[in-house]
């Protein structure tokens, strides 16, 4: 069997086992670049994918060769001339005293709104994201047609951003001819209140509805403004009835969006929700890699390891401290150590910010369910309050081990047998409310991420 025809055969079975996203992603590009005695030597695009196939895939690969050739007893890899695509880079830009920084230039296309920075080949897969990443991945090559609407949630800096604008460019580079247009929920808002104030309603119903791709992120800043889910109730209906594809984020599921319109939500749970969780240890590590990459730079396994300990909920941090770290390495052009990485990293790993603190808690859940903080602390027995108090007084329990006495005095003077029903009774509701278990999922994110 020829080499060609040997990688097309051992290809075709792996992509029996994994899902189309990850395929594409880690496979694209290989090929074996010889064959010797019982060594193949596999060539791929990127040192990144080099290292995943190598720990990911690697026994796979190895078996599926076996069962082809009897002879193959090792698989190596090489990286090949296809790199990692950068975009252009801006002149260099000079600082006083300190050498120069290489910035890279990524212009937001003015008709779309997408970044071009944003595709799949740099969007990392692990655990945490694989299921909206594959449903993103199917609908950038069949938008409008499978998982419409596509809802994807979770917390801040976790990567919903990027899938939504990586779907847009793809679409873009499979379908030119469609119109694909990535649109902030509160840019929508404005684009409603300044149509209303300037006569233009027509016109912007008009341009909304000539859209092929939609892609709204942040959906729940909608909640509470009646008139801005009204159009786009009708504007959703016109596309999804034209087989016209809608993208849509939000830092929480559809049910738990407060102040949103019923009929709103029901369209939004009609096709797939998938969420983004946290990423786990190998994959912040293999996070940091791939940015370095991008970057053109190289840092010690020891100061990765080191950030990817220390940072833990948020992809977008994870991408400030290599900025920061690449500053450094490009003004004394060499990388820091471990102990320099640690100084210039100390005030966003250790910021206080980062910590749970009654105060916090209480705050973070009065917004998570658009209450003010006031009516938590209140007597109000109306069930759009009690809920939001009954959970506030679980976290306070749960992450904090508060005392009854000590919770029951935090939120308005109630009484340590309120607290003490208020924990048991939603701890028994997580036992079986999914809802509820996303719910406090995402105010714990919240909790940690401000």
């Amino acid at each position: 069997m020829v080499k060609e025809e040997l990688w097309q055969s051992v290809l075709a079975q792996v992509q029996l086992g994994i899902s189309q996203a990850n395929f594409a992603t880690w496979f694209k590009n290989t090929e074996i670049v010889s064959q010797e005695e019982n060594r193949v030597v596999v060539s791929v695009p990127n040192s990144f994918a080099k290292e995943w196939l190598e720990n990911k895939y690697g026994k796979t690969i190895l078996k599926v060769l076996h069962s082809l050739d009897e002879e193959i007893k090792e698989v190596k890899y090489t990286v090949g001339r296809t790199e990692l695509k950068i975009s252009k880079k801006a002149p260099v830009v000079s600082l006083p005293e300190a050498g120069q920084l290489e910035f890279q230039e990524f212009k937001v296309d003015k008709e779309t709104n997408l970044n071009p920075r944003y595709t799949f080949e740099n969007f990392v897969v692990g655990p945490f994201n694989e299921l909206p990443q594959a449903a993103a991945w199917a609908v950038s090559k069949n938008p409008g047609f499978v998982y419409n609407p596509l809802f994807v949630y979770g917390g801040v800096g976790l990567g919903k951003t990027h899938l939504l604008e990586a779907i847009g460019n793809e679409v873009i580079k499979n379908f030119s001819q469609k119109k694909v247009k990535y649109i902030p929920s509160e840019k929508f808002t404005a684009g409603v209140v300044s149509s209303i104030k300037n006569h233009e309603i027509e016109d912007f119903k008009s341009r909304c509805r000539s859209i092929d791709v939609l892609i709204l992120d942040d959906v729940q800043f909608l909640a509470g403004k009646e008139k801005t889910q009204e159009e786009f109730f009708h504007t959703f209906n016109y596309l999804y009835e034209k087989n016209k594809q809608i993208i849509l984020s939000s830092d929480r599921p559809p049910k738990a969006i407060p102040a949103l319109a019923e009929r709103l939500r029901s369209r939004f749970e009609g096709g797939m929700i998938a969420d983004i969780g946290y990423p786990d240890y190998e994959t912040r590590v293999a996070i940091l890699k791939a940015k370095s990459q991008e970057r053109e730079i190289d840092f010690s396994e020891e100061v990765l390891n080191y950030v990817a300990s220390n940072i833990q909920r948020n992809i977008r941090e994870l991408e400030g401290a290599l900025n920061r770290l690449s500053a450094y390495q490009k003004l004394n052009n060499k990388p820091p150590d471990l102990e320099i990485a640690k100084s210039l990293l100390k005030n966003l790993i250790l910021s206080p910010a980062k910590v749970a603190t009654p105060k916090k808690i209480i705050q973070v859940v009065a917004e998570f369910y658009d209450l003010k903080e006031r009516d938590l602390l209140s007597s109000s027995r109306k069930k759009e309050i009690v809920k939001p108090r009954q959970v506030a007084m679980y976290l306070l329990r749960e992450d904090l081990k508060s005392s009854y006495p000590f919770i029951g005095r935090k939120l308005g003077g109630k009484d340590h047998t309120t607290a003490i029903y208020s924990y048991g009774k939603v701890l028994k509701e997580l036992e079986t409310d999914e809802n509820l278990n996303d719910e406090i999922s995402l105010i714990r994110q919240r909790i940690f991420s401000i």
